[in-house]
């Protein structure tokens, strides 16, 4: 990974971006010109969205207030009438919060709902990112009161009673239609349902400098392709079929769809080969459904011995429309034990629904599981927010894990993990999944690393989706890919300027 290209999506939890303040104060940015450069951006950002509007501005008794109170002066000296109300008593307010106070030269009210009535726009500067308890009973009111009334909601670095560390809400959250946050976004921003409850999310730099990341050593990023094209494998001059890797994909014989999709994906994304091995009653049926797909028939017993004989398939896809007997079981287990790159989607994760720990010690680093939150369930019942869960997991299994959604979480075992956020609803359709598996064993059979291959599929496979727009089938996917590759390479030769 070029980590110097990947710092711009690296996201922060609370806990980091306090490191991240504490370093840029000890390189001599002060904590006072940074609160003030975070408030001048809300400001900003306000003064560029909406009209002038009768403000109300509502701070909390830490630094998130001290910006509010920043920017509560910012727009009443652009002529903006704006009302402020502080949670809790001035007198206890210390530090840089204080300081911010001091410079607002009017009344401060108490926070009550009755405050908000008349507004034109709410400011919400009550708590900052690090909140991950439910409010109390005052609050709680508050924040309904927030999303009753009718004026739009600016939040201040995250919308009041969410988890800036996990996207979840322990209970009553604000609804903001804005949300600025500064130097970097954190997980909260990405993840949902927290993504969904900021609306449009800005990034302000506020002075901090980039170095300071150094030391922090972050393990999360929003899935871009600065985190893994240097890996992408691109066709060279010299390539030939064999060169771009051979996919071998173990299908069933009944769903046959599921794999035929999977199949097309690998094939569209870039693998130079591709075989699709199915049961005997399902060999006639896919042989004249696939043209640029080798087809062959399995023996009686499903073995794969001779399938697998030829060392130059070098990534291995099993799941897709596989069914859950005894003998799709013993196929999971004899790809795994070859040690070669390995996609295990669907039934290839269900089928060990009553003995999970037969697959996850089969496991190996070269591995990808793709779950949605059912099949996840089945195999990790773990609680908790998602990216902990999925990070867990992976480290468990000693391999990638790719546990779908809206916000697809990519792990690794080495505790890496990435977010995306491009996929549209549109892909909550059958056989979108299928195609995923399909994108991450073709990249696998060109030469790129799991973890990688895994975030540039599902970045790639939202990308297609989004060109298609509405009304997308899964068998729309793979036709897609050539045009989102095309976007990619474009991408990437500006990056490189």
């Amino acid at each position: 990974m070029n980590m110097r290209s990947a710092d711009a999506c690296v996201l922060l939890t609370p806990a980091q971006m306090a490191a991240a303040d504490q370093a840029a104060m000890a390189a001599g940015v002060s904590g006072r010109r940074l609160m003030a450069a975070a408030g001048e951006a809300v400001a900003q950002a306000i003064l560029g969205r909406w009209a002038p509007a009768p403000v109300r501005v509502l701070c909390g008794p830490g630094n998130n207030g001290g910006d509010g109170f920043i920017v509560a002066q910012r727009l009443k000296a652009a002529g903006w009438p704006v009302r402020v109300a502080l949670m809790g008593d001035a007198a206890a307010l210390r530090g840089d919060a204080a300081w911010a106070a001091g410079g607002w030269t009017g009344p401060v009210e108490s926070v009550v709902p009755a405050f908000l009535d008349g507004a034109g726009l709410i400011v919400d500067a009550l708590l900052g990112a690090g909140f991950s308890r439910a409010p109390d009973a005052a609050l709680d009111a508050l924040i309904r009161a927030v999303n009753a009334a009718a004026a739009p909601v600016c939040a201040v670095d995250v919308p009041t009673g969410l988890d800036g560390a996990t996207g979840q809400c322990p209970g009553a959250t604000i609804q903001a239609d804005l949300t600025v946050t500064f130097f970097r976004r954190k997980p909260g921003h990405v993840l949902l349902p927290g993504r969904a409850l900021c609306g449009e999310l800005r990034c302000a730099d506020i002075g901090i400098p980039s170095a300071v990341l150094g030391p922090i050593a972050a393990q999360v990023w929003a899935n871009d392709p600065d985190l893994w094209l240097p890996e992408f494998p691109w066709p060279g001059a010299r390539d030939h079929k064999y060169r771009r890797g051979h996919v071998l994909t173990v299908g069933g014989g009944v769903m046959l769809g599921a794999s035929r999709l999977a199949c097309l994906a690998a094939a569209r994304i870039g693998a130079g080969l591709v075989t699709l091995a199915v049961p005997p009653c399902g060999w006639a049926i896919q042989a004249a459904a696939l043209t640029s797909v080798m087809v062959e028939a399995l023996p009686e017993d499903g073995g794969l011995d001779s399938a697998l004989a030829d060392a130059r398939r070098n990534a291995l896809l099993i799941g897709p429309g596989l069914g859950r007997s005894a003998v799709a079981r013993r196929q999971v287990l004899s790809l795994l034990a070859t040690g070669r790159p390995c996609v295990l989607d669907a039934d290839a994760l269900s089928v060990f629904a009553d003995q999970p720990d037969a697959l996850i010690d089969a496991l190996h680093p070269r591995c990808v599981l793709t779950p949605h939150e059912g099949e996840f369930a089945r195999l990790f019942p773990q609680s908790g927010d998602k990216l902990s869960r999925a990070r867990e997991a992976a480290r468990r299994g000693g391999a990638v894990l790719v546990l779908k959604g809206a916000d697809t979480v990519i792990a690794a075992a080495d505790g890496r993990c990435a977010i995306n956020d491009n996929a549209p609803p549109t892909l909550a359709t059958a056989g979108a999944g299928d195609v995923l598996a399909g994108c991450i064993a073709g990249l696998l059979a060109a030469g790129m690393p799991a973890w990688e291959a895994a975030c540039a599929a599902v970045w790639l496979h939202g990308l297609a989706a989004d060109r298609l727009g509405w009304g997308l089938l899964a068998e729309d996917l793979p036709g897609a890919l050539p045009g989102a590759l095309a976007s990619l390479a474009q991408l990437a030769e500006h990056r490189m300027e």
